[in-house]
């Protein structure tokens, strides 16, 4: 199954774009089964489902936040209110926008209890047996299938925290994975692996600015290695879609449409 490319001219129409298409996958699940398994990324996403479920009131609105649970699909080692915090920037971005009558939905985070180190820096073993027990319990709550993963795109072309060339994009036996080495900071992060992402209803990514078509033009060229264009791959009939601007797509040889 191909990806599917949705561009907009401008950020707050993608954003508009990723909201329906969360509203319409949320509406779908939770007729089907009660609740909304969604999990998210960082970076640039908070501020795009921020646009999309706050600003945009009409779409907002639609959004069964009682039925949600959400679940993050990669996270950094820190606490939750740490400025590099995956959790922390979706509390920042939508969480406290909410209107305060709204039924609180259902987190899924680290267990900081077992953080050790400082800032998700590594001072020994001990770290490296603590962050597999964060992983291993973060696996033990996973849901069995995922309704929607939304995904970012980093210039390098990783996304989730499985980066080009590393050891996690094989890993076949964990659902959760820590890493210590990541080449962005911090360095000592949990993360979904492919398992989970195969899985999936429906995977999105989401990516703008002109700073994203080189890497755009290598994951569509057909023969690329990158985690995002392996996640393009994936052949067990996760439905794929990006959604981009116009920026992000100059220059990449592949078709767009809307959403």
């Amino acid at each position: 199954m191909s990806a599917k490319v949705y561009s907009y001219p401008d950020s707050q129409e993608v954003a508009d774009a990723v909201g329906k298409y969360i509203i319409y996958h949320q509406d779908k699940a939770i007729a089907a089964n009660g609740t909304f398994k969604i999990a998210l990324s960082g970076g640039s996403l908070g501020k795009i489902l921020k646009q999309a479920l706050i600003d945009n009131k009409e779409i907002g609105s639609k959004a069964q936040w009682d039925k949600w649970e959400v679940y993050f699909s990669d996270e950094r080692l820190v606490p939750l209110y740490h400025p590099d915090s995956n959790f922390g920037l979706f509390n920042e971005m939508v969480l406290k926008n909410l209107p305060q009558e709204t039924t609180k939905l259902k987190l899924n985070v680290i267990d900081v209890s077992l953080l050790t180190g400082k800032d998700g820096k590594l001072d020994d073993l001990v770290d490296q047996a603590k962050d597999q027990e964060i992983a291993n319990e973060y696996a033990a709550n996973l849901p069995k299938k995922f309704d929607v993963i939304l995904l970012g795109c980093g210039p390098d072309g990783h996304t989730c925290s499985l980066f080009p060339g590393h050891k996690l994009l094989k890993e076949r036996n964990e659902l959760i994975s820590y890493i210590n080495d990541s080449p962005k900071p911090p360095p000592r992060r949990i993360t979904f692996t492919f398992p989970v992402l195969e899985n999936a209803e429906a995977i999105a990514f989401v990516a703008t600015g002109a700073g994203k078509a080189p890497v755009l033009k290598e994951i569509f060229s057909g023969n690329s290695q990158l985690p995002c264009a392996l996640v393009n791959d994936i052949k067990t009939g996760t439905a794929i879609s990006w959604f981009v601007d116009t920026p992000a797509v100059d220059g990449v040889d592949v078709l767009t449409s809307k959403y």
